[in-house]
Order: structure tokens, then sequence, then C-alpha cells
């Protein structure tokens, strides 16, 4: 499939404000990178992926919402009480239904980027991880993670999830089934390894 990522950047362009477009632009870059990294070889695939992965971050809680209402990507009861969790849900109906793209790799990546999931794809773990260390993010450890992904994906991505977990907990809001099953699934994947 071609990808027409001038028209999608236009679309972006006006659905995000700068900042969040700043981000999105910075996450296709990260995600190119990552997946010429790591071995996968639709890195255009990644990019647009990466570029995409935000596209309802600015859209109000309740047209997001709508959208989560209207997604058949694995919805559950927490997802539609977690308004943090829409815009990745969202997201993927958004790409799927509006931009035409039926792509179901492409789709997953954008709707597990938050939270991510059990068996999480190559795919899935570099859109995950290039959101997390973007050239915009000035979090505290964002260098350790940067660092931590040029030498160890599947580590990045295990210790981000324990990371995000915990941040959730200290938050007493609920904590999503799909990133307790991610943080499951990595720890069995990483102790296979």
């Amino acid at each position: 499939m071609s990808y027409d990522v001038k028209m999608y950047r236009a679309i972006l362009e006006e659905r995000l404000n700068s900042k969040r477009f700043n981000h999105s632009l910075n996450v296709a870059e990260s995600a190119k990178e990552l997946s010429e990294r790591w071995g996968y070889e639709n890195t255009e695939k990644a990019y647009v992926t990466g570029l995409l992965h935000d596209i309802c971050k600015n859209d109000s809680e309740q047209s997001q919402l709508e959208m989560v209402r209207k997604s058949s990507r694995a919805v559950n009861s927490i997802d539609l009480i977690t308004p943090p969790l829409y815009h990745a849900i969202a997201g993927a109906w958004y790409v799927e239904n509006k931009l035409g793209i039926r792509d179901d790799e492409i789709l997953d990546a954008i709707r597990y980027h938050t939270e991510g999931r059990a068996n999480m794809t190559l795919l899935d773990k570099i859109i995950f991880t290039a959101d997390i260390i973007s050239a915009d993010r000035d979090f505290s450890d964002v260098s350790h993670y940067r660092e931590l992904a040029k030498n160890d994906l599947e580590q990045t991505v295990l210790e981000y999830l324990a990371f995000s977990i915990e941040d959730v907990l200290g938050k007493k809001i609920c904590l999503s089934t799909h990133s307790i099953n991610a943080y499951n699934s990595q720890i069995m994947h990483t102790k296979k390894g």
C-alpha cells in the first residue's frame, strides 16, 4: 500500500495544535529510526503509524468517546470510563473510517500506543516506544529510555509499562487491563529471550 504522507500531514496540521503536530512529526521520525534499528522492514509504514498515532488527541472528550463507542477494537468497560485512553481508540477508528486505512497492524499500533497489549507486535512496540522517546519529550527519565531503546527494545517496553502502571496506581484511577496484560506478556517474553 502507498501512503499519502503529504495529505496526512495536512490533515494533522488542521486537526492538531502546534505542540501536538510537532509531537506527531517527532514520533514519526522516532518510529522510522526504531524500525531501521530493530529490523522492521516497512519503515514507511512505521513512519505513517507514528505520524497518525495522536490524530484525535485534540478532539473534545465527547467526540473521542463517540468514536470509542463506534470502535470494533477491543473496548472494555475500563476503556469507556478512562478519558486518557480515548484518543488512541478514537484515533484507530478515525484512521480506518475517515482516512480509509484498513491495515490492522497500523490500526492496532495506534489503538494500543498508550496502554500496550498482550503479545505486542514489533510495530506496536516501535510506536509505543517512539511516543515515549520522541525529541519533544522532556520528562525526567526520558534520556534513560532513549538510550535503552538503542540497545534493548524489549526492556524499554517492559520498563515503561512498569513506570506507567506505577503512575496510574499513584493517581488511584482505573488501571487498564490491556496494560496489565501487556506487562505480564512482556515479562514472559523477556524471560524466554
